[in-house]
Order: structure tokens, then C-alpha cells, then sequence
């Protein structure tokens, strides 16, 4: 008797740079990226508020750094696309309001390591962080929210390289992708759902053909074998957007920034925060740690939980969970993780190993991760697979 095979669909989302929190996102992290070009000690946590030509940045800097925070934030807003007064929210017609102050001592004296109790850098915050792998795509991210950020980025690749013949197409887009699952592994995209705003005068169904086209040059074939539901614009009309349409604010699109609402999240957002931060910094190195196992052949998947307590350097736990599939006993994997030598979870060695304070020497940017997702594209160190082999030994020795 042959086995019944295990079926189930999963669907992710994305939303382009253009989408109101994304261009807050964006801004947030523009602010800090300008921060730390200048001063790698700043300590940034800067939230943006955007709606009807108006922008607000708020928070907590202290940064030794000299930035025009007012230009940062329209210079993001011009790269975005947001150059046409007559749609609500411009580059050069938004006001912008500046709300900022120092960092709280309370919180300095935990995370400096000079002032912390344990004499080096504690984490900034309470809270668990997760990071997640998985093998059924090269990026070893989980389908739905990968081919979800393709669609989008390729949208505005469009709009920006070929303006005249994508003149319809305007900053804001979302994208949603259904892939059937057959025994855990993605075997077809079953539907796409794209909203995009566009001008008054653009023609729905070439609006279609050109998001079916996009589909077919970013998904891969193997997914594309079946009849796939196509809905586009599917209200009929998307000509009010961005700002304009909905206010838009920093850190509200956490699990298409993470892994698409695949495995956990432990709710803290990651624009405008610097690395000392463990919200942001730990979330990158669970991911690092993840991936790297999944990459050397030990788990087919792999969801990495860590914990702090404000002010300590060395987490209060870790745990690995492979979900049944990894290849050594699972215990002894979490020790290799937590205490082989190849990860160090201090915020202070995570930063170092990252080289989280100095991106721009790196050749990526905060501002990078801010749309399309902070994980799954090559230009972020934490998406090296450098501790592989390492992993291999450690695993061979236990």
C-alpha cells in the first residue's frame, strides 16, 4: 500500500520600498547608516512616521556625527521614486519634522562595557531573538516569502531602468505568493496576488502581462508547472498610494522583513536600531548560525532561539530546534552552537563578527535591508556560509 503523501499550501508577502512603512523603514535606517559613517559608536534608535507629504523622524541619537537628518530623509524618498508633487508625497514637497533626542543613561551604562555589571558590552534590551534556514531554495529561505521579494524587487527594477515604457507604475506595490507543500518540500506556486500603484490612464490587462512576465524571469520553472491564479489589482484600481494612501511607520512589516510568518518571531523590529541592540544584531547572528548549519548538511532546516536580560553579554539561553531532520543527536548540536567556539552570541563578538558597525567598508548598507528583506540576498555577512566546515568537524569530534 503506497504512503499518502502530506499536502499543505503556505503563503507569504512582501511589499516594495515604495510601501509607507518600508519608505520609513528606509528612512530609519538611512539615519543610521549616515550615524555610523561618521561616528561607529553611535547609538541610534530612530523611528519615522509618514503620511500626506509629511515626514517625522523621532527617537533617541547620540552619535558624535554631523547629519542633515532633513536631507537624509528626503534623499531616500527622491531614490525611492517619490518625485511627483501631484500624488501626495514628494522628495521636495513633504515636510519634515525632527523629533530627536540623546539615548537614555539608564540604558547606556548596560550596554557600555565600561559601565555594565559584567565589565563588557551587555545587550540592549531584554527580549528572544530567532533565526531560521531552510534547504528548499538556494538562498536556503523559505519559498513563499523569497519569490515574494523577487516579484517586487523586479517591479522597481523596472520602473527605475526603463521609466518610459513602465511609465505607468508608481512607487507603492505588494506581492503575495501560495506555494503548494508535498511531504514538507515546495513543489508548485499555486497563486500570485500583486497590487501596484499606477496612474490614472494605465491599462489593467497590461499591467497583467507584465506581472505574469516578472513571475516567469524571477520563479523558477520546477514551481511554475501548474495552472497558477493570477490576481492583479484585484480591487480594480490602485491609483491613490504610498503616504498619500496609508501612513506609513517604522518597523511595522517585521515578518516580511524576517522569514514570511515561516517559524518564530520574537516581535522586535530591526530599522533605525543600532547594533547594540540585540533586536537587531542577535536576530542576524541566529540567522548566520541557522544558515550555516543547513548549509553543511547537518539539518534540512533549522530555527535558532536566543535570550537576553538588559545589560548582560552572555545570553540567558539558546535553543536549536531541527524540526526531526537533523543528522547528529540534536543536544549536542545546540552545544556546538552555544559553546564549540565557532558562534559567539555576546553582543560585543557578534558586532565583531559581522562588522556591523562598519557596513560601508563591506560594500552593503542598513539601508539595504530596509525593503526586500534583511535576509536571503549575498551582500550581507550574515548570510556567509564561512563556518561549514567548522560545523563538519565539530559534528564529526561529538
Amino acid at each position: 500500500m503506497s504512503k499518502i503523501k502530506a499536502r499543505h499550501s503556505f503563503t507569504s508577502e512582501s511589499v516594495s520600498e515604495g510601501h509607507p512603512d518600508k519608505v520609513c523603514d528606509q528612512i530609519s535606517d538611512a539615519v543610521l547608516d549616515a550615524c555610523l559613517a561618521q561616528d561607529p559608536e553611535s547609538r541610534v534608535a530612530c523611528e519615522t512616521l509618514c503620511t500626506t507629504n509629511l515626514i517625522v523622524l523621532s527617537g533617541e541619537i547620540t552619535t558624535k556625527a554631523k547629519v542633515q537628518w532633513e536631507q537624509v530623509a528626503r534623499n531616500v524618498v527622491r531614490g525611492i521614486g517619490y518625485t511627483d508633487d501631484q500624488i501626495g508625497f514628494s522628495a521636495d514637497g513633504a515636510k519634515v519634522f525632527l523629533c530627536l533626542h540623546s539615548q537614555s543613561p539608564d540604558i547606556s551604562q548596560g550596554v557600555t562595557a565600561t559601565t555594565s555589571l559584567s565589565n563588557e558590552q551587555g545587550a540592549g534590551d531584554q527580549g528572544m531573538m530567532f533565526g531560521y534556514a531552510a534547504d528548499e531554495t538556494p538562498e536556503l529561505m523559505p519559498a513563499p516569502v523569497l519569490y515574494s521579494h523577487k516579484i517586487v524587487e523586479r517591479l522597481a527594477e523596472l520602473r527605475k531602468a526603463q521609466p518610459k515604457k513602465y511609465k505607468y507604475l508608481k512607487p507603492d506595490a505588494k506581492s503575495q505568493v501560495t506555494f503548494l507543500y508535498v511531504d514538507g518540500r515546495p513543489v508548485e506556486v499555486t497563486t500570485v496576488v500583486v497590487s501596484h500603484q499606477h496612474s490614472a490612464d494605465m491599462p489593467q490587462a497590461w499591467l497583467e502581462d507584465v506581472v505574469k512576465k516578472v513571475v516567469k524571469e524571477v520563479i523558477p520553472a520546477k514551481f511554475l508547472k501548474g495552472k497558477i491564479k493570477y490576481y492583479v489589482n484585484p480591487t480594480g484600481r490602485f491609483v491613490v498610494g504610498g503616504p498619500d494612501g496609508d501612513t506609513g511607520l517604522t518597523g511595522r512589516k517585521i515578518i516580511v522583513d524576517t522569514y514570511g510568518g515561516v517559524g518564530c518571531h520574537g516581535g522586535g523590529a530591526f530599522s533605525g536600531k543600532d547594533p547594540s541592540k540585540v533586536d537587531r544584531s542577535a536576530a542576524y547572528m541566529c540567522r548566520y548560525a541557522a544558515k550555516n548549519i543547513v548549509a553543511s548538511g547537518l539539518a534540512e532546516k533549522c530555527e535558532i532561539q536566543v535570550a537576553y536580560a538588559i545589560g548582560i553579554a552572555k545570553p540567558l539561553s539558546l535553543n536549536v530546534d531541527t524540526f526531526g531532520t537533523c543528522k547528529i543527536n540534536e543536544a549536542k548540536l545546540a552545544d556546538i552552537v552555544l559553546h564549540g567556539g565557532i558562534f559567539d552570541f555576546r553582543p560585543a563578538q557578534i558586532i565583531k563578527a559581522l562588522g556591523l558597525k562598519t557596513p560601508q567598508k563591506n560594500g552593503w548598507s542598513y539601508q539595504d535591508t530596509a525593503a526586500y528583506g534583511h535576509f536571503g540576498r549575498p551582500q550581507f555577512p550574515w548570510e556567509k556560509t564561512d563556518k561549514v566546515e567548522a560545523l563538519k568537524k565539530a559534528a564529526k569530534a561529538k
